[in-house]
């Protein structure tokens, strides 16, 4: 199929949004399934390598398009570390997705010895809706998802898209030795965590309540990237640093199974079609009239019916949604500082 067919920008995501607008009006209810007792949030699974793409999944735009290995520093050099933030999709739609505090992050290196400047994020192979949302490909029981994102690194600091509507700020600076032990950690850690997560899921708005899932996603990479240099050594500058979360509340979550054991041979025909029958509204759309339709439908499962299908770790959840529902955050995380415990290879 053509990158027509299964390449996705953000309408399911504005479905969603205009979900968050309609959810203070929503009804409420009593009473909520309950799960066996398990470990929260559900740990992100890693992989030993990364699968081959399946050809269905076509990008937009391409993924890193003139991306290029990390280079072998000299022990000796000092190089410059910044925070780099901006709107999601700023090259397209400027600063849209910035006043709803959508933001994307990326790390950004400069070399004292070459001058040389160099940009590392992390993002979706095929694009946010693809990796939010499957495709229900005809002949297929099983949702198809495209859901795969990696590190990207390449040559240049790109100024004017970081400053113009995000940021461009110096956080620290590391030795050519420390950024070499990094660049062997990236390498592992792309590797190994390789399906993008777009949801955090958690119980209330409250910030101490408890989070069902956690994201994978582009801001908790630099997050990890910076703790990784701040175990290395790195001292960081006291300065704000905010982080976008897109979060959905629920009460605990219920485990209903991987692929194979709800669409497979000796699969629960009903979950699945209920699956498959959630998933459908979130399809990319042709005409104003069938994204309207879609939202009621919607608006009908989450929030009327309180009901949430969500994959993660190539598995199944049932989420008994609640009020807000959903919620976009833009809140601070702070800049690490080193320890013993680190999340290196």
């Amino acid at each position: 199929m053509g990158a027509a067919r299964c390449s996705r920008l953000l309408p399911p995501l504005l479905l969603l949004l205009l979900l968050l607008l309609l959810a203070p009006w929503a009804l409420h209810v009593s009473g909520e399934p309950r799960s066996a007792r398990r470990r929260w949030p559900v740990p992100y699974r890693r992989f030993d390598f990364r699968p081959k793409t399946d050809p269905y999944c076509q990008a937009r735009y391409t993924f890193c398009p003139t991306g290029s290995a990390i280079p072998l520093m000299k022990e000796e050099d000092v190089i410059e570390v910044y925070r780099l933030q901006a709107p999601v999709w700023e090259f397209k739609y400027g600063d849209l997705l910035g006043h709803l505090k959508i933001m994307h992050d990326a790390v950004g290196f400069k070399s004292s010895l070459t001058g040389k400047n160099y940009t590392m994020e992390w993002y979706e192979l095929f694009q946010l809706g693809n990796c939010t949302f499957p495709h229900l490909r005809p002949g297929m029981d099983a949702p198809f998802w495209c859901n795969q994102g990696a590190a990207c690194f390449y040559e240049g600091i790109d100024d004017a898209h970081w400053k113009a509507n995000g940021t461009l700020v110096l956080v620290t600076t590391i030795s050519g030795t420390m950024f070499n032990e990094m660049a062997q950690w990236v390498k592992y850690d792309n590797e190994t965590g390789i399906y993008y997560e777009t949801w955090t899921v958690q119980a209330s708005p409250d910030k101490k309540s408890t989070v069902w899932f956690d994201s994978y996603e582009c801001s908790k990479f630099i997050l990890r990237t910076y703790q990784k240099l701040a175990d290395l050594g790195a001292v960081f500058k006291k300065i704000q640093t905010n982080y976008t979360s897109i979060i959905l509340f629920s009460g605990e979550p219920i485990y209903l199974g991987n692929e194979t054991s709800i669409f497979g041979p000796q699969g629960n025909k009903t979950l699945a079609a209920a699956i498959r029958d959630f998933y459908d509204p979130f399809k990319p759309h042709q005409s104003v009239r069938e994204f309207f339709v879609d939202l009621f439908r919607i608006i009908d499962r989450v929030i009327l019916n309180h009901q949430f299908y969500l994959f993660y770790n190539l598995e199944y959840w049932f989420l008994p949604m609640k009020s807000p529902y959903l919620k976009i955050i833009y809140e601070e995380v702070p800049l690490p500082v080193g320890s013993k415990a680190s999340s290196g290879i």
